[in-house]
């Protein structure tokens, strides 16, 4: 069964190639289309394109069909094209022509955008909390960690002392950073395209305030034409959002593989946690942490994958856009376990204390030498010499002790600011007047 189709059955090859693994993604989105015609068939009955018993007769069938779908007991057919056929040959066999009233007013196109919106606005969902969990971790292990210094480096050279507190703080404050591009991409991805139709609108007298207010979107697509071209473009803005979670995440596993290699040995795992080799019975390879680097680094590439996808279509719905689907869906899994897999690792990750204590660290400290004497009352250019040359001279003394006071250094982590920012951020997503709202639709 095809939406679309007349009286000609489409050729058996190229119906497999336009449909491809459509079906297997659509499963995902059944629950969002149907709260989707929910909210589409209320309305129908508001302009009077519904009545009321036949509104009634569709929202108790497709109430049926939606706890079918969150019991595991909903499929699509293998002779259905998509999620949008499959529900609407369920409804037209248990209801007849009432059934077939269902897409009045609407088309597939933006039958698919609003699925696509709620299924962006529910995986978001997941991935501020597990965002959020992984970053609460970060601040704990940075505050039990503020006074366990660590080399600093630049140019992969040994510049000044750092410590874990540091460490694991840059991090946590990256992730903030992140969920403010991530909180930007829902206000993109929460507006109600339904009722744009085929992209043009429709004669009908519909009434697309009334569906975004009943599906939790804070507003709507107003102009048709462009909210069928948002179809790429919100795409293009969550892959991006994602991008620099995935960068945030990559970038930590690098420190990671460089940190707990046995000639660095500034961290450990439980052996449990790390994979040995065929050969060689020492090993303890970080595998987790590669594997989330790479997992992270292919996610790094989506936005450039759905530009390439999207960047030369003119205006109008195209068959193009099905392929973003593939993309995206399945990355929002792939960094939601990548997120998952990180706080499990670092929650039993094990610092090697007194790190600095080793003279091969000892220049680490010369900026700390320099600027005692400026302290002292030396010009900061000579002092720079004075050291400079006992370096040379290999007379070089130094104390391993740092006293760093300023907003954001060793002494001064400021982590209550910025779980501050953490929380007001996660605060503007307000996914609990989406939950009520399609709570409302169901009940």
């Amino acid at each position: 069964m095809k939406l679309w189709q007349k009286n000609i059955d489409s050729l058996a090859a190229v119906h497999q190639f336009t449909v491809g693994n459509d079906r297997l993604l659509d499963e995902h989105l059944a629950q969002y289309d149907v709260l989707g015609s929910l909210a589409h068939i209320q309305m129908l009955q508001s302009v009077g394109l519904l009545t009321l018993q036949e509104f009634t007769l569709l929202q108790t069938a497709l109430k049926s069909i939606y706890n079918d779908v969150t019991n595991g007991k909903f499929t699509i057919s293998n002779d259905v094209e998509d999620v949008h056929s499959q529900i609407e040959y369920l409804l037209t066999e248990q209801l007849g022509d009432v059934g077939k009233k269902i897409h009045s007013a609407r088309s597939r196109n933006d039958q698919v955008l609003v699925d696509l919106k709620m299924f962006y606005r529910a995986a978001i969902e997941k991935l501020v909390s597990d965002t959020q969990s992984l970053f609460q971790l970060l601040i704990k292990l940075s505050n039990q960690h503020q006074h366990h210094l660590l080399p600093g480096y630049t140019h992969l050279q040994l510049a000044m002392p750092s410590s874990f507190g540091l460490w694991f703080g840059a991090y946590a404050e990256s992730f903030v950073d992140d969920m403010i591009a991530l909180q930007a991409a829902y206000t993109v991805v929460n507006k109600n395209p339904l009722g744009s139709a085929a992209g043009y609108g429709s004669s009908f007298p519909i009434n697309r305030t009334l569906t975004t207010q009943l599906l939790g979107f804070d507003d709507l697509h107003y102009n048709v034409v462009y909210a069928q071209m948002s179809r790429g473009k919100t795409e293009r803005v969550l892959a991006s959002a994602m991008a620099n979670i995935a960068a945030t995440l990559s970038k930590m596993c690098m420190d990671v593989c460089l940190f707990v290699n046995q000639q660095f040995n500034f961290i450990s795992f439980p052996e449990q946690l790390t994979t040995g080799s065929s050969i060689m019975p020492h090993k303890k390879n970080p595998d987790v942490f590669e594997l989330v680097r790479a997992h992270c680094n292919n996610i790094q590439a989506l936005p450039q994958q759905v530009t390439l996808l999207t960047n030369n279509l003119p205006s109008g719905y195209q068959r193009d856009m099905q392929l973003l689907k593939m993309h995206i869906m399945p990355a929002f899994d792939q960094l939601q376990q990548c997120l998952q897999m990180m706080h499990l690792m670092l929650q039993h990750i094990e610092v090697t204390p007194n790190l600095l204590e080793n003279e091969q660290y000892q220049y680490l400290f010369s900026v700390e030498a320099v600027n005692k004497l400026v302290l002292q009352g030396m010009p900061f250019r000579d002092a720079y010499k004075q050291i400079g040359t006992e370096i040379e001279q290999g007379a070089f003394s130094y104390s391993p002790v740092v006293h760093h006071t300023h907003e954001g250094s060793i002494g001064n982590l400021c982590n209550e600011q910025i779980t501050a920012a953490m929380q007001q951020i996660v605060h503007k997503f307000n996914f609990d007047k989406v939950k009520i709202a399609l709570q409302q639709l169901i009940s």
